[in-house]
C-alpha cells in the first residue's frame, strides 16, 4: 500500500502547541487541587466542583463555538479562545474565594474550549485526506504537555513561585507562541458561512460517531481518575507507589497515539478504531481482574496504549463524515468530551460507594463493548466523498 507523504507546516505545528497549551491547563485541575483546597479549607466534594465548571464550560463552548465561528470568524475564535484562558488562569491564581476559583475553572473551560474546537476543525480543513495524521500526532503533543503539567506543579511548588507559577508559566508560553505566529494564516472553512449554513444536519453516521467518541472519552477519564484508588485499594500497592505507577497509563498513551499517527498514512481509520477498541478489551481484564502487582500495571499500560489513540481516531471519522462543516462538528465533539468529563469519573464513584470500586469497574466493559458495536455500524463508505 502506498504510503501518503504529510507535510507540518507553520500553522499545523501552531495547531500542535495549542492544543498542547489547552491540555496543559486542563490537566493542572487535578494536580492543584489539593493546594487550593487546603488555602480555602473546602471540602473534597467542593474542590470536585472545579473540574465540573470547567467540563459545564467545555460543554457551553460547544453548543456555541459553531454560530460564533460564523459570526467573528476562526481566527478570534482561536487567539481570542488561548487569551481567553489565560484571563481564566490568572483568576485563578489570585482568587480569594471558593466562586471565583470555580468561576475561573468555568472561564477556563469555556473560553478555552472555543480555541479547541478551532484547532481539529482547522487541521481537518487545512490537511483534509491526512487529518487523521494531523489530529493523532496533535494529540500525542496535547498528552506529552497533560503529562508536563503534574511534573511543573510539584517542582514550582518547591519555589517561591508555588504552584501558581505552573499557570503562570503556561501562559508565558502562549506569549512566546503568539509573539512567532500571530500573523500565520488560519485555514479557511471549506463552505462559507452561509454555505455551511445551508448544509443542513449532520448526517446519522456522524451522530453514532459523536456517541462513540462520548464513551471514548468515558473510558479515558474513568482510568485517569480512578486508577490510583484502584491500584491502592484492590492491589493493596502503596498509596505512593499507585500514583506513580498510573504514570504507565500515560506513556501507554502516548505510544498508542503516536503509533497510531503513523498507522493512518496506512490503513483505514475505522480499521484503526476497531484494533484499539481490541487493545483496550484485551489490556483491561488483565488490569481489572489479576492481583498480581506487576500483572495489573502491564494491563494499565496496554488499555492506556488503545485508549490513548482512541479520541483522535474518532474525531478522524467525524470528521472526515461531516468534513463540509468541519466547525459545527467540532464543536459538537467538544461538546461529547465535556458531558463525558462531567459525568464518568463521578457516576463510577457513585456505584463505588454503592457496591465496591471492583464492580463499579464494570461499567468499563459496558463502555468498550458498547463502543465496538456502534463502531462496527458505522458505514463509513457514508464518507466516501472524502476517503480516508
Amino acid at each position: 500500500m502506498t504510503v501518503r507523504t504529510f507535510h507540518r507546516d507553520r500553522y499545523t505545528w501552531l495547531a500542535y502547541l495549542l492544543l498542547g497549551y489547552f491540555a496543559y491547563l486542563q490537566a493542572a485541575l487535578g494536580p492543584l487541587m489539593p493546594f487550593v483546597r487546603s488555602e480555602l479549607n473546602l471540602s473534597y466534594t467542593v474542590g470536585g466542583l472545579h473540574l465540573s465548571a470547567f467540563a459545564a464550560g467545555m460543554i457551553g463552548a460547544g453548543l456555541l463555538a459553531a454560530s460564533l465561528a460564523r459570526r467573528f470568524g476562526r481566527r478570534v475564535l482561536l487567539w481570542g479562545g488561548a487569551a481567553g484562558m489565560s484571563v481564566g488562569s490568572l483568576l485563578l491564581v489570585s482568587a480569594a474565594h471558593v466562586v471565583a476559583t470555580i468561576g475561573a475553572a468555568f472561564v477556563m473551560g469555556f473560553l478555552g474550549t472555543l480555541m479547541l474546537t478551532m484547532i481539529p476543525a482547522t487541521l481537518s480543513d487545512h490537511h483534509q485526506e491526512l487529518r487523521a495524521t494531523a489530529l493523532t500526532e496533535s494529540n500525542v503533543v496535547a498528552m506529552l504537555c497533560a503529562g508536563l503539567s503534574p511534573l511543573l506543579i510539584g517542582l514550582f511548588q518547591r519555589t517561591l513561585f508555588g504552584w501558581r507559577g505552573a499557570l503562570l508559566a503556561a501562559i508565558v508560553a502562549l506569549l512566546l507562541i503568539a509573539a512567532f505566529n500571530w500573523r500565520t494564516p488560519i485555514p479557511p472553512p471549506r463552505l462559507s458561512a452561509a454555505q455551511q449554513k445551508r448544509a443542513g444536519r449532520l448526517p446519522y453516521m456522524f451522530w453514532l460517531i459523536w456517541v462513540v467518541l462520548i464513551l471514548c472519552v468515558a473510558m479515558e477519564w474513568i482510568m485517569v481518575g480512578w486508577s490510583t484508588d484502584f491500584l491502592r485499594g484492590v492491589i493493596s500497592l502503596e498509596a505512593s507507589d499507585a500514583a506513580m505507577l498510573v504514570s504507565v497509563f500515560f506513556v501507554g498513551a502516548v505510544l498508542g497515539r503516536t503509533a497510531n499517527s503513523r498507522w493512518t498514512l496506512r490503513t483505514p481509520v475505522r480499521t484503526l478504531l476497531l484494533t484499539m477498541l481490541g487493545v483496550v478489551a484485551v489490556g483491561f481484564p488483565i488490569f481489572w481482574l489479576v492481583r498480581i502487582p506487576a500483572l495489573a500495571v502491564i494491563g494499565l499500560g496496554i488499555t492506556g496504549f488503545g485508549i490513548g489513540a482512541l479520541f483522535p481516531l474518532g474525531l478522524s471519522m467525524a470528521l472526515t463524515i461531516a468534513a463540509d462543516n468541519a466547525d459545527t462538528a467540532s464543536g459538537y465533539m467538544s461538546l461529547a468530551a465535556g458531558l463525558a468529563i462531567l459525568a464518568a469519573p463521578f457516576t463510577l464513584g457513585v456505584l463505588a460507594d454503592q457496591f465496591d470500586l471492583v464492580t463499579a469497574f464494570a461499567a468499563m466493559v459496558v463502555l468498550i463493548v458498547s463502543a465496538l458495536v456502534l463502531t462496527l455500524a458505522v458505514r463509513y463508505d457514508a464518507a466516501s466523498k472524502h476517503p480516508q
